[in-house]
């Protein structure tokens, strides 16, 4: 029988017994279920952040004093500073030991939560995010290897990651519905408070049933992280200002060139660095680049979806919080339902590369659906546009996951598999900073403020949905732009990889990893 960090910890206790007598506690936390409800309440903490804060948004730009185009920033500093670092983050864990960098990162993460919440400026709110997704990326990585390593190849196995990526499904869809519930019920601050007791009992109870592994000798990338973070940043900051202070501004043309020399310096780093965070010759492979990019660009449609939305169903619509929430659910369940019926079915029947532009293709549907919502659209109407998107979503993330992973060598499927990753995260954060670019062009910076009432808001309304048109119309662009990207560079039946299980602590997380 293997010996696990898991086995090994009830041997130990089991000696232990015999001399000074096992208390009650010590032998419920000895039990495997534990363990599976520590990493699976970590998982859900970090997915249910995500959308909870999807929905909270109105009400967080109201309180306070968020400019349209700087709003998105709430989301943006999460996750930039979360993909920025993620591949940090599990080189982190290998190196000082997994169990010390996950609850280092579960301690960041709640303590970030709680300053999140007391928050009374912009920038307060906008500093926690950034820590949090700091917090998330070292956390994250480390849950999942934990969990491997603590339940060997098997059926034990299958049913952990199983239990893992069902807890990733079900945080997404809480998140919503939980966010509308606290939003409406208490305020937008709740959403930030609610990982901070659900923290301290992960890092409370993490602490007595993890057993630490085995440390590694290396180096860090720390200058590959930082330069590759902040470059990035960069670049959306002045994609943002660019919405409201116009293209030739000094605040729009500093961040972008100081994005591009950092992202540049970045280059130069990993292809000097002994240890690279991101190996150059990962981006040499067509599939999986254009696996890559694809995925970041359908993520980029779908991240502004639920911003603009969010947005439009509270503030147009006059949806409650709670309604909002519930609105979004069908997105998620048809991610995971579409997901389920490609593993099982389509990937055994069709080539990888129609699977993967079918799926891309009814998310293009969903977008341009989204073009036609108007004030006091009917719910049923909008209800095939989140299904269209969610179900071609699922469909094509299940074989992009594997594209990503093609002909990858041994020594560099833990970077690639963390690229895959990296790739949604930034490409949601750029994607929705272009987004959020084009509605600042087109409405002049009008915001909708509820309350208002008569000829104000009507005009208000109708500039709002002209934005919201000409938002999601690019977001079909991006959608049409992967399947371009897909037809030309994905070979007929490329040589796919079994996925490896990624980490992304997003609404989509787990739905893919699932299913394949």
């Amino acid at each position: 029988m293997p010996v696990t960090p898991l086995s090994l910890s009830r041997q130990v206790a089991a000696i232990d017994t015999s001399h000074t007598g096992e208390s009650r506690l010590d032998r419920v936390l000895s039990r495997p279920s534990v363990f599976l409800f520590v990493i699976l309440t970590a998982q859900l903490m970090v997915v249910l952040d995500s959308t909870v804060v999807n929905v909270a948004l109105p009400h967080i730009q109201a309180r306070l004093g968020f400019s349209g185009s700087s709003l998105s920033w709430v989301l943006n500093a999460y996750i930039l500073t979360f993909g920025g670092m993620l591949l940090l983050g599990a080189r982190a864990g290998d190196l000082l030991g997994r169990r010390r960098v996950f609850l280092a990162g579960i301690a960041v993460f709640t303590v970030s939560s709680m300053l999140g919440g007391l928050a009374v400026t912009s920038w307060m709110l906008l500093a926690a995010r950034a820590l949090q997704g700091i917090g998330g990326a070292l956390a994250a990585p480390s849950a999942l290897s934990l969990l491997t390593t603590t339940f060997r190849e098997g059926a034990r196995r299958v049913r952990a990651i199983a239990l893992y990526t069902t807890m990733s499904a079900a945080g997404a869809a809480t998140g919503l519905v939980a966010g509308g519930l606290l939003t409406e019920w208490a305020s937008w601050r709740a959403v930030m408070f609610v990982n901070v007791p659900i923290g301290l009992v992960v890092f409370l109870v993490g602490r007595k049933v993890l057993v630490e592994t085995e440390r590694r000798y290396g180096r860090f990338d720390l200058a590959g992280a930082l330069t590759s973070t902040l470059g990035m940043s960069g670049i959306v900051l002045g994609l943002v200002e660019a919405g409201t202070k116009g293209w030739g501004s000094a605040d729009t043309l500093a961040p972008l060139f100081a994005g591009a020399v950092l992202l540049g310096l970045f280059g130069h780093v990993e292809h000097r660095a002994s240890e690279p965070i991101l190996p150059l010759r990962l981006l040499a492979h067509r599939t999986r680049s254009a696996a890559n990019a694809a995925r970041g660009l359908v993520y980029a449609g779908m991240y502004g979806m639920f911003f603009f939305m969010s947005q439009f169903l509270q503030d147009v619509d006059r949806y409650s919080p709670i309604r909002a929430g519930v609105s979004f659910l069908p997105l998620p369940i048809s991610v995971f339902l579409s997901s389920q019926v490609t593993s099982r079915v389509l990937v055994r029947r069709l080539p990888p590369r129609s699977v993967i532009m079918s799926g891309i293709g009814l998310s293009f549907v969903g977008l341009t659906l989204s073009t036609l919502i108007h004030a006091g659209t009917p719910y049923v109407e909008i209800l095939p546009a989140l299904v269209l998107l969610g179900a071609g979503t699922g469909m094509s993330f299940v074989s992009l996951t594997s594209a990503s992973l093609a002909d990858v060598s041994s020594e560099d499927a833990g970077a690639a598999s963390g690229l895959v990753n990296v790739s949604q995260q930034i490409g949601g954060a750029l994607g929705l900073a272009v987004l959020v670019t084009v509605f600042g062009a087109v409405t002049h910076h009008v915001q909708v403020i509820a309350g208002l009432h008569g000829a104000v808001v009507r005009a208000a309304d109708a500039t709002f949905i002209h934005g919201l048109h000409d938002a999601f119309g690019v977001g079909a662009l991006f959608a049409l732009s992967a399947f371009t990207l897909v037809g030309a560079l994905v070979g007929r039946r490329p040589r796919m990889a079994e996925p490896i299980p990624v980490v992304v602590p997003q609404l989509l997380e787990g739905f893919e990893d699932s299913a394949a």
